[in-house]
């Protein structure tokens, strides 16, 4: 079954946004070039986990002596991005995602791909190459600029979820937190 790339060389907009209230959102891998625009839902701790590691890249690559990328340490102030997503159509849920660096074109290459289906195995009829089981992946090349400011913003809008509360260390929602304290007798409460 051929895998339909959804592909992106040299993204005019690369973010990730929510939509949904703290506690209930869902976060968006979106990129668009020129009119075409992706978007695929990811889970917050991925979302984090990419920002970390793409930092991790661009850090690495402002030591190495000579560097002839000229990596940023901080966001340009030209890319900074705090819009809302786009008109949002999830092309898919992202399962495996990886991460690289083409040397070649100084981008900082991600790829998602959607969940699987693991009880697909199960099923010995082949599946219909059009109908929903097509595969599908997503391809993403960053320039050093646009992969610093996508960082950035990813930490921010991960981190503009719910409260922590000092006591547990658990999200506090918004309608309220049950929180139980050894010193209180282990009884729950209210804060």
């Amino acid at each position: 079954m051929p895998t339909r790339v959804h592909e992106f060389a040299w993204p005019d907009r690369v973010v990730v946004g929510t939509i949904g209230l703290p506690g209930a959102r869902t976060f968006y891998l979106q990129v668009r070039a020129g009119t075409q625009i992706v978007s695929i839902a990811l889970e917050k701790q991925q979302s984090a986990l990419l920002a970390e590691k793409i930092d991790e890249i661009l850090d690495q690559l402002i030591t190495i002596e000579n560097n002839p990328f000229s990596v940023p340490t901080s966001t340009p102030i030209e890319l900074v991005d705090n819009d809302q997503l786009e008109a949002v159509q999830e092309q898919f849920r992202t399962g495996a995602m990886s991460l690289g660096w083409d040397p070649t074109t100084a981008q900082v290459v991600v790829e998602a791909y959607p969940i699987t289906d693991v009880d697909a195995d199960d099923h010995d009829e082949s599946p219909d190459e059009d109908g929903p089981n097509a595969t599908e992946m997503l391809l993403v090349r960053m320039p050093v600029g646009t992969a610093r400011a996508f960082a950035k913003r990813t930490r921010e809008v991960v981190g503009a979820g719910r409260p922590i509360c000092s006591l547990c260390g658990y999200p506090i929602d918004a309608d309220g937190h049950i929180c139980t304290l050894p010193e209180a007798g282990g009884q729950p409460r209210t804060l």
